[in-house]
């Protein structure tokens, strides 16, 4: 094998790839990326056997196919430090030659053939959506999951189907973020009604379509869920278990009180709020009134912090107490110009906020010591 690269552009992909490799595993061969050179493509693999990513290198001239594997503990930094534009990789099977105009390294090289083989995407019926639209879903799910809960199912994001429509949910018990969207059926889908994508392969997704503002391909399995894009091919298995009875979250009551707020004066307020805020004082007071929503701490230790939002409503006042880091973290994935609407019945009822682009959000309340 011996190809003609540019750097920068196969340090972007690498990395991306060598971010699915394990640190340290049974298999030593999981814990490089494989190079595959063919004439008319360069693709980078990679696994943790669990998950699987293929992706193709731009830039890149084949002087000789072939494949090789890349030790990520030694290559990541060669390429990463290297101040050469191009580099040559070339590999005899015993060795991984690499050089510049200015550099030369040596590698010692492992067979290539002892590789897993990882997925690629030869499904004929699939789902088919804007990659630019995937990625802000999974950006406004993933950070509501519970990798650490002892409910299998919360470390995910589970995704529903039907042959227009994709909603995705996540939630860790104490809130929960939906978001649907349009897809398009492709062939002949079934609909996918519990299909839970680990947060660690939809966090993988977004980083690999990054750049892609084209559509993607979703095809779901008995067991696994394949994601590909115009250079980009992903594979993961499911989580198994049953997830929550999520649609119950939302409150039945119809009494609520509709507020509309701009994102980033409500963010400030919070973020400032929350400076004295304790472990075991944690909550911030929202006290929504005319005209005007109060975001206070009352720590007798901290100290006590009182910032005004100015809003437009005329109603009664409603008050109630939350984590302002889950509603931050919810705030931090919106632009700041947006407007969203919070919905308030009690002091003792969930929160819902949603955007009008079919973003929802619910957050459990803190109940104030009595």
């Amino acid at each position: 094998m011996k190809v003609l690269c540019e750097r920068e552009r196969l340090l972007h992909v690498f990395q991306t790839a060598a971010s699915v490799a394990p640190s340290r595993s049974p298999k030593p061969t999981v814990q490089n990326v494989k190079i595959d050179a063919q004439q008319d493509r360069v693709t980078l693999v990679a696994t943790d056997l669990e998950m699987g990513v293929r992706m193709e290198v731009q830039g890149v001239e084949v002087q000789a196919p072939g494949s090789a594997l890349l030790p990520i503990a030694r290559f990541g930094p060669i390429l990463r430090e290297s101040c050469d534009e191009r580099l040559t990789l070339e590999s005899d099977g015993s060795k991984i030659l690499i050089h510049g105009d200015r550099s030369e390294f040596n590698l010692p090289a492992q067979n290539p053939d002892e590789f897993p083989q990882v997925q690629a995407f030869e499904e004929k019926s699939y789902y088919q959506l804007p990659a630019r639209f995937f990625r802000e879903l999974i950006r406004r799910t993933v950070f509501a999951t519970e990798p650490e809960s002892s409910r299998y199912a919360l470390g995910g994001v589970l995704i529903e189907l039907s042959a227009r429509q994709i909603t995705a949910v996540a939630t860790d018990g104490h809130r929960l973020a939906k978001q649907d969207g349009p897809a398009q059926c492709v062939g002949e889908c079934e609909t996918a009604e519990n299909t839970i994508i680990p947060a660690q392969a939809m966090q993988l997704i977004e980083r690999a379509l990054a750049d892609n503002d084209g559509d993607i391909q979703l095809a779901m399995r008995e067991n696994d869920v394949l994601v590909k894009s115009e250079r980009t091919t992903i594979y993961s298995r499911l989580l198994e278990g049953r997830y929550p009875r999520w649609r119950d979250v939302f409150p039945r009551s119809k009494d609520a009180v509709h507020i509309e707020l701009c994102v980033g004066p409500f963010h400030a307020a919070l973020r400032q709020a929350a400076i004295l805020t304790t472990t075991e004082r944690r909550g911030v007071d929202l006290t929504f009134g005319p005209g005007k929503v109060v975001v206070a701490t009352h720590g007798a230790e901290m100290g006590e912090a009182r910032v005004e939002v100015p809003l437009a409503y005329d109603g009664a006042e409603k008050a109630i107490m939350l984590n302002p880091r889950f509603m931050c973290e919810f705030l931090r994935v919106l632009d700041q110009e947006r407007m969203f609407t919070i919905e308030l019945r009690d002091a003792q009822t969930a929160v819902v906020c949603h955007t009008d682009d079919g973003y929802s959000y619910v957050v459990m309340p803190l109940m104030r010591e009595r």
